[in-house]
């Protein structure tokens, strides 16, 4: 009777290529996702370990498109910027902790993608009051100081006593950052006027790469001419 030998057939370098392939390709993938990801969970985590100076991020919950978060107007539909006439309707901000240097700051502007918006109606750079400036934001990762789609990506990395100035019709003014607080995006406090000296407020969305909640830098006036 004839003896039969099983023998084991063993992978060509073909499968064994197109195995590695396989594996390298989804470990790019939990790579790419946890990239994109990981800004989202540590802004979460962040936020809800500042109990005192920035509110829990709380239920994420959208009030606009995607596509419109570069329109202003859309950001308080209930509370639309005014349009005011300045002698002077641009001015710019600097914040040197985030490498922004002269960036351009419109006034009742309607386009986030080319500069930062001075919501209208909110008191102007030196006066009485609270200025109230809107900035776009991405993921972090794709942050520049010159790009106005990006340029608030890191405004949650700012610290109380962080400067901000703003040089407006040649006049400079620093404001030192005291307060951050996460709203929802229906929340009009930051709209709010007190007139007891000169104020600053940043707005951007967050967590970073959305546009569930409202980040609020608070600045206060410190240096005036």
């Amino acid at each position: 009777m004839p003896l039969y030998r099983y023998v084991k057939a063993q992978p060509t370098k073909s499968v064994k290529r197109s195995a590695y392939i396989s594996y390298g390709l989804m470990g790019t993938g939990v790579l790419i996702l946890l990239w994109t990801l990981w800004p989202i969970l540590s802004f979460s985590i962040f936020a809800n370990t500042l109990t005192k100076t920035v509110s829990p991020v709380g239920p994420l919950t959208p009030i606009v498109q995607a596509a419109d978060t570069l329109n202003p107007n859309t950001w308080f539909p209930t509370s639309p910027q005014k349009r005011v006439t300045a002698k002077v309707n641009t001015y710019t901000l600097s914040i040197p902790k985030l490498k922004i240097k002269d960036a351009l700051v419109t006034i009742a502007g309607d386009d986030l993608a080319v500069s930062l918006i001075h919501y209208g109606g909110t008191p102007l750079p030196g006066q009485y009051g609270n200025a109230v400036i809107f900035g776009h934001s991405t993921l972090p990762q794709f942050f520049s100081p010159t790009n106005y789609k990006t340029i608030f990506s890191l405004l949650s990395t700012m610290k109380i006593g962080d400067e901000i100035t703003a040089t407006y019709d040649g006049i400079t003014y620093t404001y030192v950052v005291y307060d951050m607080v996460v709203i929802d995006p229906t929340d009009l406090s930051v709209l709010e006027q007190r007139f007891d000296d000169s104020y600053m407020t940043l707005v951007t969305c967050v967590p970073p790469g959305t546009y569930w909640k409202r980040l609020n830098v608070k600045a206060k006036i410190v240096k005036s001419p």
